[in-house]
């Protein structure tokens, strides 16, 4: 067990170093944009420095807040056993579909190569201190890699689940969902937004990816223990939709990573547009 699925641990604000300055976010916390070069002080427009734009922003990369209730983080959703009286343990988000009917989480939140696929799971999106705003939405199909199934390949540590329907209306259809990106490189400003299994409310951090191999991204930010497997990573988002597109999920290497300040995620690529094909197929 790693130390994200096993350590209780409460959500304290830690500011790490970060490289480039933020544009603000859009509307709903959309993700901040993050400059690869940051600017001298020759360079700064009309007087704005650097730090003065941190200070008038009052956003920087990567630090850990509670999630604001918006549209965007409201896509997200705590993963529990049955019904949201329990434990939530996993984090999962709606991703865009033809049956409006699909979340994406880690692979090893739904299904553990020795036992098989786990019963009984419900999405609820926007779960926050007990309450179920959106619903509960039971998982029906699931689909994971064969390499997953096989021998727990990090690689593949992704998960596409169906919901089941409810008051005659798909998931999608209630809240929206953010697109699926693949190939999208291994460097991107992107939003985390996940449950801790220690916490009732979701939190949120933005800072950019790096490569830590091939197949895996890599993030810093701070405190996302155990029940934050399966967070989407989320970039480009949309003003006018108030969605993005989920570039990753907190899962991968060390299922996720050995420390709560470092993250991990299979990267998107041909593999997981190949599952995703047959999820939704």
């Amino acid at each position: 067990m790693t130390v994200r699925e096993a350590v209780a641990a409460g959500v304290v604000v830690t500011v790490l170093a970060a490289a480039g300055c933020t544009t603000p976010a859009g509307p709903g916390g959309g993700t901040p944009t993050v400059s690869s070069h940051p600017p001298s002080a020759s360079a700064d427009t009309h007087g704005w420095s650097r730090q003065r734009l941190r200070a008038a922003l009052g956003r920087q990369t990567g630090v850990t807040r509670t999630a604001k209730p918006t549209v965007l983080n409201g896509l997200v959703g705590a993963v529990f056993t049955r019904n949201a009286e329990g434990d939530h343990f996993c984090t999962a988000s709606v991703v865009d579909s033809a049956g409006l009917n699909l979340i994406v989480t880690a692979a090893h939140c739904v299904w553990d190569p020795r036992l098989g696929q786990r019963g009984d799971l419900v999405f609820v999106p926007g779960y926050r201190d007990g309450g179920t705003p959106s619903g509960v939405w039971p998982l029906l199909a699931v689909t994971v890699d064969q390499a997953w199934k096989n021998g727990a390949d990090p690689d593949v540590d992704v998960a596409f689940a169906v919901v089941q329907s409810q008051n005659g209306q798909q998931v999608q259809q209630v809240l929206g969902a953010n697109k699926l990106g693949v190939n999208r490189g291994h460097r991107l400003p992107v939003r985390v937004t996940g449950y801790p299994g220690t916490s009732d409310v979701p939190i949120t951090c933005a800072n950019t990816t790096v490569e830590q191999s091939p197949t895996q991204l890599r993030i810093d930010c701070p405190n996302y223990t155990g029940g934050t497997s399966g967070s989407p990573w989320v970039t480009d988002f949309d003003p006018a939709t108030r969605t993005g597109t989920v570039v990753g999920v907190i899962g991968g290497y060390q299922e996720g990573g050995d420390s709560p300040d470092t993250s991990y995620s299979s990267y998107f690529g041909d593999r997981v547009q190949a599952l995703y094909d047959r999820a939704t197929g």
